[in-house]
């Protein structure tokens, strides 16, 4: 491991972390009882104070319990966008001793089978325009109860109406899915979010640990098929705490949330690093860029994470000089390098400086940070708290010196167990070194001189279209249900926008060759997959690439992309 990020470690931090070995939800029950009027969670000017946040975390937690019949270990979807709903169903999840599976909003029915039969759910929270999606997976569920109480698939959904928690008037444009008044819930096994909390119900004292499961969010491989990150209390934790010490977030701090909570990056820097803190969170269920800079200047908002495409909106917007961003203290983000022309412009408008990290869902958020005090640009900034992050040639592991290329692998407090239910996908994730169990990140970099990380290129097979991952075989898999496909390789295309994003090669069967066009493809792609994911191009090919095993060669594909592209 080398020392020489250390030279510029931020002032006044240890370089080793000591976190509270408790559950989770205890950091609900400690800000509660520190600071029970202050607000906790702002949604459009209506204001959810700690103490309320607290109670309404504890009656859904004993609905789930006692009406869901939900146990200690059990996985618990979680399916709506930015809302109080979310927050209080993440922590009520949590209170039940339950795992939290988050969702990501845009998954499709189908999408969602995947998530319900991998992990076992019985249960799900979700808001009620999403509703239709869940509703055929409950069905099934129900129905194969009737015929075998111990059959897998749903039996239970809690449905939220996000205007529930509109409670007081205001002037800031909310999305019509926001506003919609509470539709009735007449399905079997379904109750609304209002009833549950109605009920009154308690909860059975807390019975998990640090070391039981607390958190699984889903990643996708090259396989196709997305997989649960195993996360303790312990893990989450760690990062829980670690954000708020490397970026000083104190219980004053303000934190606009405008990222997907869904995702491990808001989850932790957003939502439970703030609350811990006992910080107040302001919400935004969708980007906004005049809400969001609203936002700022009205609630004082002192730090944010924003994506690349955000920050690029945001400075485009020709009223940016009507906002004030004078208490924004900090504004951070990953997932695709900032353009230093894009940095440069925030400097000069906003007086900011971009803080870049690095992680995965598979480390629970960040295992690099720049330090705030000499952050470099296009940098995933140097390994936090009891990181040992390497670079090391891919096939011999052998650690490259500073400037050579090679693959990231890390060791921390903040590792995932495993992947649920397939140990060998662990095994291959992994490798030990000297003792210690690294995390094999499939990313390619380079270290410097002074111990900063910069990201090069990518092992593993991954889309990076504005921020969000996407992997080509789970989109390949789910467009092969088109009875015109044949065969088909997703890619990357360049995007002016959005950096990249999915481009479809298809070999159509011969009896739909001339009677199918590109776009209706594209256009069936879109409703039958998350709109992030779905191919916004389709190229129409004799015949696929392949090697002498018969496998697509999907690398020259992608390589044909890259020298064709403009």
């Amino acid at each position: 491991m080398s020392d020489r990020h250390f030279a510029h470690w931020p002032h006044l931090l240890p370089r080793h972390l000591t976190v509270p070995a408790t559950h989770l939800y205890r950091n609900i029950e400690v800000s509660a009882m520190r600071y029970p009027d202050k607000a906790a969670l702002v949604f459009y000017d209506s204001v959810l104070s700690y103490a309320r946040l607290q109670d309404e975390t504890e009656r859904l937690a004993a609905h789930l319990q006692q009406a869901c019949g939900v146990r200690k270990g059990d996985r618990v979807l979680l399916y709506m966008q930015n809302s109080p709903q979310f927050v209080i169903g993440y922590y009520a999840i949590l209170r039940a001793d339950a795992v939290v599976v988050p969702v990501n909003p845009m998954n499709l029915t189908e999408e969602l089978r995947h998530y319900v039969d991998d992990a076992g759910a019985r249960t799900i929270l979700a808001a009620q325009d999403l509703f239709a999606q869940v509703r055929p997976l409950l069905r099934e569920g129900r129905a194969a109860a009737d015929d075998d109480a111990q059959a897998p698939g749903l039996r239970h959904s809690v449905v939220a109406a996000y205007g529930d928690y509109l409670t007081a008037p205001t002037d800031l444009p909310v999305p019509a899915f926001v506003a919609a008044p509470r539709e009735s819930v007449d399905e079997p096994g379904a109750v609304a979010w209002c009833d549950a909390l109605a009920a009154g119900l308690h909860p059975a004292p807390l019975a998990a640990g640090p070391d039981d499961l607390a958190v699984m969010p889903y990643t996708s491989g090259t396989t196709g098929h997305p997989k649960g990150c195993m996360h303790t209390h312990r893990s989450v934790m760690y990062n829980a705490v670690a954000g708020t010490q490397w970026l000083n977030t104190q219980q004053d701090a303000v934190t606009l949330v405008v990222l997907p909570l869904f995702h491990v990056t808001a989850m932790q820097g957003g939502m439970n690093g703030s609350l811990y803190a006992g910080a107040t969170i302001v919400l935004l269920p969708r980007w906004d860029r005049d809400a969001a800079a609203q936002l700022i200047g009205r609630y004082r908002v002192t730090g944010t994470q924003m994506i690349v495409t955000m920050v690029v909106d945001l400075l485009s917007n020709p009223r940016l000089g009507e906002y004030d961003f004078s208490s924004i203290r900090r504004l951070s983000g990953g997932g695709a390098a900032m353009p230093e022309a894009v940095a440069t412009r925030l400097q000069e408008l906003c007086r900011l400086d971009y803080l870049e990290g690095y992680g995965m869902s598979e480390t629970m958020a960040a295992t690099h940070i720049n330090p705030p005090q000499r952050p470099m640009k296009q940098c995933l900034g140097i390994p936090i708290f009891d990181v040992d992050a390497r670079v090391v040639d891919p096939a011999t592991l052998a650690e490259l010196p500073p400037g050579e290329v090679g693959e990231i692998i890390v060791h921390g407090p903040q590792v995932m167990q495993g992947y649920w239910g397939q140990p060998e996908a662990t095994a291959a994730a992994f490798v030990t070194l000297n003792g210690k169990r690294f995390l094999r990140t499939g990313d390619l970099a380079r270290a410097d001189e002074h111990g900063y990380f910069y990201m090069v290129d990518r092992l593993k097979r991954m889309i990076n279209a504005s921020g969000f991952k996407v992997w080509p075989a789970e989109v390949e898999a789910l467009m092969y249900a088109h009875p015109a496909i044949q065969e088909v390789c997703v890619i990357a295309a360049r995007d002016a926008r959005r950096g990249e994003t999915v481009k479809a090669v298809v070999v159509l069967r011969e009896a739909f060759r001339g009677k199918v066009t590109e776009q209706e493809i594209a256009d069936w792609a879109h409703g039958h997959m998350a709109a992030y994911k779905s191919p916004r191009l389709v190229q129409f090919v004799d015949a696929l690439p392949k090697s002498g095993t018969g496998k697509v060669q999907w690398r020259a594909l992608q390589d044909s992309e890259a020298t064709s592209a403009p």
